[in-house]
């Protein structure tokens, strides 16, 4: 057994779901089921992970509309992300292609015989553009679009069994992640100037709380990522191995970084947010104020769906114990077609 460091005992962001959460969770449940992008034992798979519970929990103060983008988002993540983790850089870099067209092309058709997540971004996009400020909408491109050439290399690093080090693993989890986009999500109703987003400030806030939520996810997929062979990017592994160290000193050091991170981020937080007038320095304060909220939701929804715990997230929550998982033991959905055959 192992255990798992309460890292965020201090954060003052506490839990927080969107009370519209259950009427949008059965809506976009429902659109996701409509392409039959799963197996139906994949499907099964897929909904006991509730990708959409991220989406609630991380954006607790938007409207029903805007929450449905968010929860539909998600699903394009991971979505991705399950075919992705199993492919090599070609095939990643296909599937980004086709990915970015879609959304830069939310009203054009997808070509027919093309991989079914173009049709499922495409229409993700579509309706998510209707009530997204154009601020948001240019941000949402932009670093989507990098999000997903990071992942094109991880692949390429997959495949030729690549550990980074620590440094370069912070630099590369920066922006395959994801938190960028996802950031962007935050600003749909809002219209917030780029020099104030962009401002060295509040990028670095960003920084830090990406930071914490990798480290944060890391820590939760550590389990399954060692027991399928798949840890080389995962910080546990690479601290053991850049310090020779086991997990417990891994797990050690993870904990000690990410009490650094949120000193940093609750100084800037609390003393050094940059103002630049009304309205903005409001909406400014909403955009950092679901910055730090990301945190604890990526964190919470580590142990209450069931992708890394299975049934026993939140008993692990509370005890922080967990049983090591023999090799080769996973529930990853994998990249295949409804019909069984392989991309």
């Amino acid at each position: 057994m192992f255990y798992i460091p309460n890292v965020l005992e201090n954060w003052k962001w506490p839990r927080r779901i969107n009370p519209h959460y259950l009427e949008v969770k059965a809506e976009s449940a429902a659109w996701v089921r409509s392409f039959g992008a799963f197996s139906p034992r994949a499907q099964a798979a897929y909904d006991r992970c509730d990708f959409g519970l991220l989406a609630f929990l991380a954006y607790p103060f938007l409207d029903k509309a805007r929450l449905r983008t968010t929860c539909d988002l998600m699903a394009v993540f991971f979505l991705f992300d399950e075919y992705s983790d199993v492919a090599d850089e070609d095939e990643v870099q296909e599937m980004v292609n086709i990915i970015m067209d879609a959304l830069r092309n939310p009203h054009t058709p997808r070509p027919e015989g093309e991989w079914i997540i173009g049709e499922v971004t495409r229409q993700f996009w579509e309706m998510g553009i209707k009530t997204a400020s154009p601020q948001s909408q240019k941000r949402f491109i932009e670093t989507f679009g990098s999000y997903m050439q990071t992942v094109v290399q991880q692949a390429a690093d997959r495949t030729n069994k690549y550990i980074p080090t620590i440094e370069e693993y912070f630099e590369i989890r920066r922006d395959n992640v994801g938190t960028k986009p996802s950031f962007a999500i935050i600003e749909l109703e809002m219209d917030l100037p780029d020099e104030a987003v962009n401002h060295p400030t509040i990028q670095e806030l960003s920084v830090l709380a990406t930071d914490m939520i990798f480290l944060d996810n890391d820590i939760a997929s550590y389990n399954v990522e060692q027991a399928r062979g798949d840890d080389n990017y995962n910080i546990i592994t690479i601290v053991m191995h850049q310090n020779k160290t086991d997990v417990r000193g891994a797990m050690n050091w993870v904990y000690e970084c990410h009490k650094e991170l949120e000193e940093k981020f609750m100084d800037i937080y609390e003393n050094k947010i940059p103002k630049f007038g009304e309205p903005v320095d409001e909406q400014l304060a909403q955009y950092v104020d679901g910055i730090g909220n990301w945190v604890r939701a990526n964190d919470q929804w580590g142990f209450e769906n069931e992708r890394y715990f299975g049934k026993k997230g939140l008993e692990i929550q509370r005890t922080r114990w967990v049983t090591l998982l023999p090799k080769k033991c996973s529930n990853k959905i994998g990249p295949q077609h409804p019909d069984g055959s392989k991309l």
